[in-house]
């Protein structure tokens, strides 16, 4: 039995309501509150992208990671009735923080994840003490080709790897249990409807991206988190946040693509810690 496997029966699933949404999280540890927001990619949710990090954070800080709406075992609204857009994952996450009572926790989050805790920082900066940024959406004004993969996802175990090849370095070999673990999650059949709206309204969009003078506005100590070679956010993009961010770190790690909490959880997760912990 392989170690994601193990890791499966190590978490609780906890449930709250959070802005009339049902909302599934996973908690470990005590401490000062970080929560973990994974990236908009097929399958994604707390459990399947943090799995490595949640241990690795929890024996220095209360760590709860969340699936957004839409996401995992949140609830999928009736996309008829509910719009999937980033507004509306900023919502959803500002409220999860206060049906948790949580007056004020560090966010990190990996792509859309990042963008939504962006989101939060500008909109309820009350709400954050610090913010990491993982590979994080909110400055890409195009689709790119690149995430075809990811945002046309057919079903297929063979479609979830080829996402795994656009997101990660191709030094990353990913446990087979993982694969078929982000499978089901994705297949799920209203996992599916909420999926197709978000990614309908992404390529309506044009892409994720917020102008830069909102970026600008985020005042809460940042860390840039990225992978040399990611081909979601390429490293001049990742460099703009710094530029944007008065108050900002980066930390670049090579061999990484776009999901480091996976391919380099220690690295990471030790990166993350000594931000929060400063």
């Amino acid at each position: 039995m392989g170690k994601f496997r193990d890791m499966q029966s190590a978490f609780v699933d906890r449930f709250v309501e959070a802005g009339g949404i049902r909302t599934r999280y996973i908690e470990q540890g005590r401490g000062a509150p970080v929560i973990l927001i994974h990236g908009g990619g097929a399958g994604a949710d707390a459990f399947g992208n943090w799995f490595d990090c949640i241990p690795r954070l929890a024996d220095r800080f209360r760590v709860i990671a969340v699936d957004m709406v839409g996401f995992g075992k949140t609830a999928k609204p009736d996309p008829a009735t509910f719009a999937y857009t980033q507004a509306a994952r900023v919502s959803h996450l500002a409220s999860f923080m206060e049906a948790l009572g949580l007056e004020r926790a560090s966010l990190v989050g990996n792509s859309m994840g990042g963008m939504t805790a962006i989101g939060v920082a500008v909109t309820r900066p009350e709400l954050v003490d610090r913010l990491i940024l993982m590979g994080s959406a909110g400055l890409s004004r195009q689709t790119r080709p690149e995430l075809k993969p990811v945002q046309n996802y057919d079903g297929t175990r063979e479609g979830m790897v080829a996402i795994v090849r656009v997101l990660a370095h191709e030094s990353f070999k990913p446990d087979p249990d993982l694969i078929d673990y982000r499978v089901a999650v994705a297949t799920d059949p209203e996992t599916r409807k909420g999926y197709g709206a978000t990614m309908g309204w992404v390529k309506s969009r044009g892409g994720l991206f917020y102008e830069d003078d909102f970026i600008a506005r985020i005042k809460a100590p940042t860390l840039v988190v990225g992978g040399k070679r990611d081909l979601v956010v390429p490293m001049e993009l990742q460099f703009k946040y710094l530029s944007l961010i008065e108050n900002s770190w980066g930390y670049f790690l090579p061999r990484c693509g776009h999901w480091a909490m996976l391919e380099h959880p220690e690295d990471f997760s030790a990166a993350t810690a000594r931000f929060l912990s400063r």
